[in-house]
């Protein structure tokens, strides 16, 4: 269908009509668009007419005509013939038949990838009101267009659906206006957009309050002869002070946006007589000199009003404004708000500026230099000069505001602001630290990811919680989020006490039962002060993660055993009595220790490994990266060099984790590659939750290479999402 409306628009002969040229001859800039501009266009024009043809709007009339208006927007400011032109398709993608491919072998690759990036900052709604969310939603809009040509498309076409609101129905309309008020008309001032954030600013608040429009609209005509009148007043003493001082001024009155004066009525709790006749006045000057020539004539010749002063000049605003204000007394007592500016300082506060670096977080030189200048100033005269070199022009249009961040939509719509890099996993603790710890399995914009996957700005993100579930040390390796980092080692943290009171409790049971004759558990419940704990936990903590040994106890407690205890009960006496032959391991060449295997790394051969005497569990063997050996470490003397000593034909037993999505048959398929292997599996255990299936298996291995053999199997299956080892 694609291909046949291509041929169709493209077999199209007619003439260009007036309202093409209307569209062409709206640019406010001096220098007319080229021939091949004209023709480009026109090519254009006639794409997005045909495109479109047949479609209608609410209001009854040609679809056509939103794009075309749009591109009229964008055409009034300055923009050059690719934006133009993309004003006209920017609805092609998401409303006709055609899609990226078409537009690409059409127009080429930068008209498509605007297209493409306005129709996905179209897909991306504005869903909660909150002023946070707003914020974060104008940010996400930012971070997600590569090129700054896209919003301002965006901004054009949101002009003209505010100017064709009335076909809507009444609670549309409001919305709409809303989101304006909230997300567009901040972002065109985060912009430098002067002229187009008062144009939304007014269309809201005709949609909003009609009734204040249309009161705003009959004052602001009653006053505007007597206002002209007073400026003429004001001026004059102004002009020739100026002219004797040999400074060349243009001196004009700005009027006030219907919005700016709304607004202030309702924050001041004032009338329109009180706001509007505050009486604004710009003053336009060639250079930064004499904008401060100015200041001095203006305040020798009004009184100024205390605390009314600011300089924009030698202190630019965030978006690049610049500009000096001042508020004097003027003939008669009547309040005057001067502006005063050089005509390059002017185009950038009616027209704006590209100037991203301001708004990102973390910059790491403080010199770095500015290379993104007023675009929408420059941007005609870079394309008309034929010297400019292409690459360097796109160079220039390239943004990557906020880097650090990224903005992803919570199920219900709500937006979150995480670091560059987050995952689900921080996504789920940015939430709630419940959701966090029972954090299974995540789906992004409705498709099962694995948990350390980098979510991308608008992505939609659901995460899937089982009440089994509980934090991983692994997950510490990919997090990025500070909240993240610590709810996971708080957790760890506890886990790891609550392991160690256990195993306290554990070796004292021992040696209570082993010595008989003393009332040695109750004597030591009684005398944990001695040790200077005042916790019982606290002290069944210390021993059991070794701060407090056996023999000390003895040694504190029970000096006349001692001896006894040196003897028969250090940590080689503990191995001894609990001694049996485990081959598989030798220490320095020794064979037949107690031995143990860590769970939480279950090593087999292979694996590089290192032993850590244990106290009253002989000699644990973990691989060597284990996530737990950083905390064995300040142990070192405890840590001991092992080897592998296994027979061929000796097995060993290696727990995988499987994660998928549930469906027929997906257990079978498992269980029959895991046979062509050659693998014997011990233990099957699995669980579903939503459409997400779990297993957890126990396979019996001969070494590494057999087991990594068995999980690249695992995860050739259908609906694999993780095969990961225990």
């Amino acid at each position: 269908m694609a291909n046949q409306l291509i041929k169709k628009v493209m077999s199209k002969k007619d003439k260009r009509p007036q309202k093409f040229y209307t569209l062409v001859r709206s640019s406010g800039n001096n220098v007319p668009f080229t021939e091949s501009d004209e023709n480009f266009l026109w090519d254009v024009y006639t794409f997005a007419r045909e495109a479109h043809r047949g479609q209608l709007r609410k209001s009854g009339e040609p679809y056509f005509e939103h794009p075309y208006q749009t591109a009229r927007v964008l055409a009034e400011m300055n923009m050059d013939s690719v934006t133009i032109a993309c004003g006209l398709l920017h609805d092609v993608i998401e409303d006709t038949a055609l899609r990226y491919e078409d537009i690409k072998v059409k127009f080429g690759n930068e008209v498509a990838k605007l297209v493409e990036g306005v129709t996905k900052i179209s897909g991306i709604r504005f869903r909660n009101r909150q002023e946070e969310q707003a914020d974060n939603f104008r940010k996400m809009l930012l971070s997600v267009a590569e090129d700054i040509r896209v919003l301002i498309i965006k901004l054009a076409d949101r002009t003209h659906n505010m100017q064709t609101l009335d076909s809507l129905p009444p609670v549309k309309r409001r919305r709409i206006a809303i989101e304006t008020r909230d997300v567009y008309a901040p972002l065109a001032h985060r912009l430098g957009m002067f002229k187009l954030k008062s144009i939304l600013e007014d269309l809201v608040l005709k949609n909003i309050d009609p009734e204040a429009y249309k009161f705003l609209q009959k004052k602001v005509k009653e006053k505007r002869s007597g206002r002209e009148k007073y400026i003429k007043t004001f001026t004059v003493p102004l002009t020739k002070a100026l002219q004797e001082v040999g400074v060349k001024a243009k001196i004009s009155g700005r009027p006030k946006h219907f919005y700016s004066i709304y607004k202030k009525m309702k924050t001041r709790n004032k009338p329109f007589e009180e706001i509007y006749d505050l009486l604004a006045i710009r003053v336009i000057v060639p250079t930064k000199e004499d904008c401060y020539t100015v200041l001095g004539i203006v305040h020798d010749l009004f009184t100024p009003v205390m605390d009314r002063f600011k300089d924009y000049v030698a202190s630019h605003k965030a978006n690049y404004y610049q500009s000096i204000h001042t508020t004097v007394y003027g003939q008669g007592g009547k309040i005057v708000e001067i502006q005063i500016r050089t005509d390059e300082m002017d185009e950038i506060a009616e027209e704006g500026i590209a100037a991203h670096w301001r708004y990102k977080e973390g910059r790491t030189r403080p010199d770095e230099v500015d290379k993104y200048v007023k675009w929408l100033r420059d941007l005609i005269d870079v394309l008309r000069n034929e010297s400019a070199d292409p690459k360097d022009f796109m160079d220039t249009l390239k943004i990557d505001l906020f880097k650090d961040e990224i903005f992803v939509f919570t199920p219900k719509g709500d937006l979150i602001r995480l670091a560059k890099g987050a995952t689900p996993v921080d996504f789920a603790f940015e939430v709630h630290t419940a959701v966090g710890y029972h954090c299974i399995g995540s789906k992004v914009d409705g498709k099962m990811v694995p948990l350390n996957t980098e979510l991308k700005s608008g992505e939609s993100v659901e995460i899937i919680t089982s009440e089994n579930q509980r934090p991983s040390y692994a997950w510490l390796k990919f997090v990025k989020t500070s909240k993240a980092v610590g709810a996971i080692k708080r957790y760890i943290r506890k886990t790891q006490f609550e392991e160690s009171v256990r195993l306290g409790k554990e070796i004292l049971d021992k040696e209570n039962r082993r010595n008989k004759r003393l009332t040695f558990f109750k004597t030591v419940q009684k005398s944990i002060a001695e040790f200077g704990y005042d916790d019982i936990d606290k002290f069944y903590g210390a021993v059991g993660s070794g701060l407090i040994t056996v023999p000390g106890i003895y040694s504190k407690l029970f000096p006349q055993d001692k001896k006894e205890v040196d003897e028969k009960d250090s940590d080689s006496l503990f191995l001894e009595k609990a001694r049996r032959s485990i081959k598989g391991i030798k220490v320095h060449g020794i064979k037949n220790l107690m031995v143990n295997f860590a769970k939480c790394c279950n090593p087999i051969p292979g694996d590089q490994i290192i032993g850590f005497v244990s106290r009253g569990r002989g000699i644990i063997v973990h691989k060597s990266d284990c996530s737990n050996i950083s905390a064995l470490l300040k142990e070192n003397e405890r840590l001991l060099d092992v080897d592998w000593d296994v027979d061929k034909k000796q097995q060993f037993l290696a727990q995988v984790k499987v994660m998928g999505q549930e469906r027929k048959n997906f257990l079978k398929d498992i269980t029959e590659v895991i046979s062509t292997t050659n693998t014997n599996i011990i233990s099957i255990d699995g669980s579903v939750d939503d459409t997400i299936i779990f297993i957890s298996l126990v396979l019996q291995v001969g070494n590494l290479n057999h087991l990594n053999r068995v999980m690249v199997k695992l995860q050739s299956i259908q609906g694999i999402i993780s095969v990961e080892r225990k």
